[in-house]
């Protein structure tokens, strides 16, 4: 069930966005999971016409902000004003109440609204004077940032960075790639026409059929040891923390499912470590002035951590 709807989706984003299926499938998987991206890359590679595509064909509502250093927690959130004309109060929903809400640059927006959306991240509700409001469901966060222009910058604090269930980057495409991409834009934009393949209730009916896929006791524990295998590295300051143990486990399971299998394999664990864990550990500053970077450490300790084998 889970593989024919993903297919179906994957297929249909494919109209729009060239050569990033892989990508596009570790984002469903997020969906599925009810967590949040982080895309981390370069202006022009189409992380909004991704996040379009996506919350086009999965049938859900779309709102972008563009985070900047004026923008207001009260943008994000909403406000409430007093109606003239009923002689009451009013709640003006912001963006965030949307099922698929695209945080533009989000590193650009002062720590103060960066942390409007810690709650909506969690919780999945909003807080506006005293007034709690639940979010819509599934609700994804799509958040990016551009690793080269850090000028003018707030960097997302670490409590922040590990409410993001993944973070990926979508890359420059090859030539071949690049070549579709002119002739499939040539004369209209195909997201203009894309259409929708699911409904938003749909996803929770898929939500809950991801956590039973199987997991055996052996794979369990080799999602435990990778996360712990962060904390004892010699280079790693600041480990992974147990949300990226259940990110990671949660994720195996919806990827499993959306390549057809209803059981967890170690691959689909060890393939997962870079995208769930990458953000999640902070190596030391000796570390970093020898050229490392924390994609090197984390590939050190998956190789490091045997792989369970059929008895």
């Amino acid at each position: 069930m889970i593989h024919e709807a993903m297919a179906r989706v994957l297929d249909n984003v494919d109209r729009v966005i060239v050569g990033k299926r892989a990508t596009v499938e570790l984002l469903l998987a997020a969906m599925l999971c009810e967590g949040h991206v982080l895309i981390e890359d370069v202006p022009g590679i189409g992380k909004t016409t991704l996040a379009k595509a996506v919350a086009r064909s999965a049938g859900c509502t779309f709102s972008r902000l563009q985070f900047t250093p004026d923008l207001l927690p009260s943008d994000v959130t909403g406000i409430s004003f007093f109606n003239q004309k009923k002689q009451e109060f009013e709640f003006r929903p912001g963006p965030v109440m949307s099922q698929i809400l695209l945080a533009d640059e989000i590193n650009r927006a002062t720590p103060r609204t960066q942390s409007a959306l810690l709650e909506a991240m969690q919780e999945r509700q909003i807080t506006v004077d005293g007034v709690t409001y639940p979010l819509p469901r599934p609700f994804l966060v799509l958040a990016t940032q551009n690793p080269i222009e850090l000028e003018g910058t707030f960097p997302l604090p670490e409590a922040q960075v590990d409410r993001f269930l993944i973070k990926i980057a979508l890359g420059y495409p090859t030539e071949q790639e690049e070549n579709e991409i002119l002739l499939r834009f040539e004369r209209e934009d195909p997201l203009e026409r894309l259409q929708p393949v699911m409904q938003p209730e749909d996803w929770l009916a898929l939500r809950d059929a991801v956590r039973r896929v199987r997991v055996e006791e052996s794979v369990r524990h080799y999602v435990v040891r990778i996360v712990r295998a962060t904390r004892e590295h010699p280079a790693v300051m600041l480990g992974a923390s147990p949300r990226g143990t259940l990110a990671l486990y949660h994720m195996a399971q919806a990827l499993a499912a959306i390549r057809g299998r209803e059981f967890v394999l170690p691959d689909d664990v060890k393939y997962l470590a870079p995208f769930v864990l990458g953000h999640r550990i902070i190596i030391s500053s000796q570390t970093r002035l020898r050229g490392r970077r924390p994609e090197n450490i984390l590939a050190e300790v998956v190789e490091s951590v045997p792989v369970p084998v059929e008895q």
